[in-house]
């Protein structure tokens, strides 16, 4: 299909990393939110082929813009496409408009709690872990759970007075040994917490012990000669290890915060802004900034926090930073995460605004070819603490045929390209045996 030389640009520089991609009309408006492995081989796909759809081919004709966010997994880039869907609600997105969302495990707040898969987030003291990037694997790792930590999946309510009265009698649950039978008392109270807290560690990402646990199953079963049940704990294993590698898209204990971070080269400073609200990012935006002569990151960042907040009508009373600052805004408190979902909520934001540093250094060399060199040349005066910049750059080489025919080369760079021209190669006849230090002078 026919794209614009702008589009043409854009997709030239898209990264091959997994992430969402948002397309926009000619009124900045959002069309269509997508996933992707590789972000630039999806986005050029809707542009080089020729079997599109009829909805599909208008949907490419009005596209007039493309942004995009890089994520660590396909499975974070598919929970971060779902909260975008949401926020924007798309014209061309059909599948995910409505208020259906990814599934939970729930941690009830009762007397013994259950554990069971929820879709909705209901404020009432409960611990929800999540989301899952599909119903299987949440299913996988609830099993799991219920098989290293027997409790209960009745409905009952087990108050002190009923279990008393002897109301409940045991299940085939408790029968089968996947339950202690708390509702008649079987199993104290204190015992059952002593589970739920092993559970909630479990779910909150130390799956050390289930993947061990696993191994050694799938390891058991195979020196039996129990092929097709070794065959079932390799399939657990592989969704248990997907749930491993947490997602830092969704969090549903982290709301209303804003995520701040700066990056920067010789020229211009580059900031990348994250919203989350209700646990799911709702907003990301980099912005380029030029450097003052002395300005160091964290005042670059200050002043780009105040801009941002104005522009996006940003009010959060809460905002991560990589490092700390001294911004005083009224109602407004800072946090400089150190591990779990915040940090990587950080690491995220941090890897967005190096794309984008990225994108615009590319662009820049599209239009100044000179202008890689140049970077190239203060990169290398910055990595060496050089005075000046490299200008003109001699590398040499020796070699020898185990210790006979010494031979050097030299190779020479100006202003950061190859001056071929000015290479040279030397047979040395002044040095016996492989001897560099000689054969250098």
């Amino acid at each position: 299909m026919a794209k614009s030389e702008h589009i043409r640009q854009i997709l030239a520089r898209l990264p091959q990393q997994p992430g969402v991609y948002q397309y926009f009309d000619d009124s900045d408006r959002i069309l269509y939110v997508g996933k992707a492995k590789n972000l630039k081989k999806r986005v050029a796909s809707y542009f080089t082929k020729q079997n599109h759809n009829g909805k599909t081919r208008l949907l490419v004709a009005k596209i007039k813009d493309i942004k995009w966010l890089v994520a660590p997994s396909e499975a974070d880039a598919l929970l971060l496409e779902n909260s975008l869907i949401k926020e924007h609600r798309p014209l061309y997105n059909i599948q995910l408009k409505d208020d259906k969302t990814y599934p939970f495990i729930v941690v009830k707040k009762e007397r013994f709690p259950r554990i069971f898969p929820t879709r909705r987030l209901i404020k009432d003291g409960s611990e929800y872990f999540g989301p899952f990037p599909s119903v299987k694997t949440m299913h996988t790792v609830l099993e799991l759970c219920r098989k290293l930590y027997p409790i209960r999946t009745c409905a009952l309510a087990l108050s002190e007075e009923n279990i008393e009265k002897g109301k409940f009698r045991v299940c085939l649950e408790y029968h089968i040994g996947n339950c202690k039978g708390p509702c008649v008392g079987k199993q104290e109270e204190e015992d059952y917490k002593k589970s739920i807290a092993a559970i909630r560690h479990l779910l909150r990402g130390n799956l050390s012990e289930v993947v061990q646990m696993l191994e050694k199953s799938m390891q058991e079963a195979a020196e039996d000669f129990r092929f097709e049940e070794a065959e079932q704990f390799k399939m657990k294993l592989a969704s248990v290890k997907k749930y491993q590698a947490k997602n830092t898209i969704v969090h549903p204990g982290i709301d209303d915060v804003e995520v701040y971070t700066v990056v920067q080269d010789s020229r211009c400073a580059y900031v990348n802004f994250l919203r989350i609200l209700k646990g799911t990012i709702t907003k990301g935006h980099t912005s380029e900034v030029k450097r003052k002569l002395g300005e160091e990151p964290k005042e670059i960042l200050e002043a780009a926090i105040v801009q941002m907040r104005d522009k996006f009508g940003s009010d959060s009373p809460l905002i991560y930073t990589p490092f700390a600052i001294d911004l005083p805004l009224e109602g407004v408190s800072y946090h400089v995460p150190q591990r779990g979902d915040k940090l990587r909520l950080v690491e995220m934001s941090e890897r967005n605004a190096r794309f984008f540093m990225r994108d615009r250094q590319k662009q820049l060399e599209q239009t100044h070819p000179e202008a890689a060199s140049q970077r190239l040349l203060e990169t290398a005066k910055e990595d060496l603490r050089l005075s000046e910049l490299p200008v003109h750059i001699e590398c040499f080489d020796n070699s020898n045929i185990q210790g006979t025919n010494p031979a050097s080369a030299c190779v020479v760079f100006k202003n950061g390209k190859p001056a071929k021209s000015d290479y040279r190669k030397f047979n040395i006849r002044t040095v016996d045996g492989p001897d560099d230090f000689a054969s250098m002078t």
